[in-house]
């Protein structure tokens, strides 16, 4: 039997008419968004506001991890045009800070680092004042290919560890949270002007000290910005939430977090890891990068 969800997770309702234009927009472009794939309850927000976080190489996982809900399965062909039609709805939309995902790709021999790479400079052709964030995968521990990514410089450099290790097995079995800590740390030598960014989930059953440990673990890796969620059940087939985390808590979290020196802190049962994206550049460019947003409703 699922939880009562809490009033303070729940979004507002999302405005019918600039939801859809803007999905049947991407849509007829052939593009995806994380926004859309992974069921974000801040859908509604954002995609009035005009922004999304596009979600590149196809919107079928090589992966399975149980909290997320994007398709896994036999992935698409990797799509040349795809970078120039990002591009395109980037300047279509107006955007001044552009954020890039994609679906885990172990199946390439890169994990898909060049359509990252060529995604990021097909923006900056169209788009040389915009900002551009990338959250990818953790490409297998390969580091070359990581290179690929950051020598095409992004803005923001972004990898979730997602959840504590303890917790590794049951949320993301494919994945290695020492592996995510060391392409974080390595994304840091490589670019040393690039943010770098993480974050994680709470509500999975982590205990209060394991959270410490993670928080630790990443200022140890270098990064720079730091968001914390809640999760939230997307089917019945998917990990039940195992508590619901109220505001309080986050606010605690976020100025533990300052304590430790991150230079950006969101933290908030609605936030996700792209909610918001452009605020961190800018506070951090104005010398004001440490804020908390516990109840995130825009």
């Amino acid at each position: 039997m699922r939880k009562r969800i809490p009033d303070w997770l729940v979004p507002k309702a999302p405005k019918r008419p600039e939801l859809e234009k803007l999905g049947k927009t991407l849509q007829a472009m052939g593009l995806h968004t994380v926004c859309e794939s992974a069921r974000c309850p801040n859908l509604g927000e954002c995609f009035h506001r005009g922004t999304a976080t596009f979600m590149i190489l196809g919107d079928r996982c090589t992966r399975n991890c149980r909290f997320c809900a994007v398709e896994h399965g036999a992935p698409l062909a990797v799509d040349a045009k795809e970078p120039q039609a990002v591009a395109e709805a980037a300047a279509m939309l107006e955007l001044k800070h552009v954020v890039v995902t994609s679906v885990t790709r172990d199946d390439l021999p890169d994990g898909g680092a060049g359509q990252f790479a060529a995604t990021i400079r097909a923006v900056r052709e169209l788009l040389p004042q915009a900002r551009v964030e990338v959250l990818i995968p953790d490409f297998q521990g390969d580091w070359d290919a990581l290179r690929v990514v950051m020598d095409a410089s992004p803005d923001v450099l972004n990898h979730n560890v997602e959840t504590v290790p303890r917790l590794y097995s049951q949320v993301r079995p494919e994945a290695d949270y020492r592996r995510s800590l060391d392409l974080l740390q390595t994304a840091r030598a490589i670019a040393t002007g690039a943010l770098t960014k993480s974050g994680f989930m709470v509500g999975l059953g982590e205990e209060r000290e394991e959270i410490a440990q993670v928080l630790n673990d990443l200022r140890s890796a270098g990064v720079d910005a730091l968001t914390i969620g809640q999760y939230l059940q997307p089917t019945r087939d998917h990990l039940p939430v195992s508590e619901y985390i109220p505001p309080p808590v986050f606010e605690a979290l976020a100025e533990e977090a300052k304590g430790l020196g991150f230079r950006y802190v969101m933290s908030g049962p609605l936030v996700r890891s792209s909610y918001h994206a452009a605020e961190l550049v800018e506070a951090d460019r104005s010398g004001c990068a440490e804020e908390s947003q516990p109840h995130p409703r825009g």
